[in-house]
């Protein structure tokens, strides 16, 4: 029993990911959710849409369930995708030498700007890579 999950990610999904593909998954019970970098508009039928733009670049995706934003980025201002339409908004602390200083600016750019919540990658914080 219990509902059965397709996670479609990866570098871009919609690349190779069709609504052929997500009908056929469909059919098999599964709901399906995608992580996309939003450059490729999403074909469609996807229970859970996130939508985590890289950078500057173009969005073609401006809707969804989720827009995850790893924080900070050059040249990405949180601000600027405040107008999409998105249920959640979400700041992920950028990993590396930083993130704790990273994590520390998310946390008071959440505080100041209550639209958005703090995404965190649990196993980072316990080690596990």
């Amino acid at each position: 029993g219990g509902k059965r999950y397709a996670v479609l990610t990866g570098g871009e999904p919609f690349l190779q990911v069709d609504k052929g593909l997500i009908s056929a998954l469909r059919d098999r019970g599964f709901e399906v959710a995608a992580e996309t970098n939003g450059t490729i508009a999403s074909p469609g039928l996807i229970d859970w849409l996130t939508v985590s733009p890289k950078g500057s670049t173009k969005l073609e995706q401006t809707t969804g369930d989720e827009l995850k934003l790893v924080f900070p980025q050059d040249g990405l201002d949180p601000s600027a995708f405040e107008r999409l339409a998105f249920h959640h908004y979400l700041l992920q602390p950028m990993d590396g030498p930083d993130l704790e200083a990273n994590t520390q600016a998310a946390i008071a750019y959440c505080l100041q700007h209550p639209q958005w919540r703090l995404s965190l990658q649990t196993h980072k914080f316990m080690g596990i890579r």
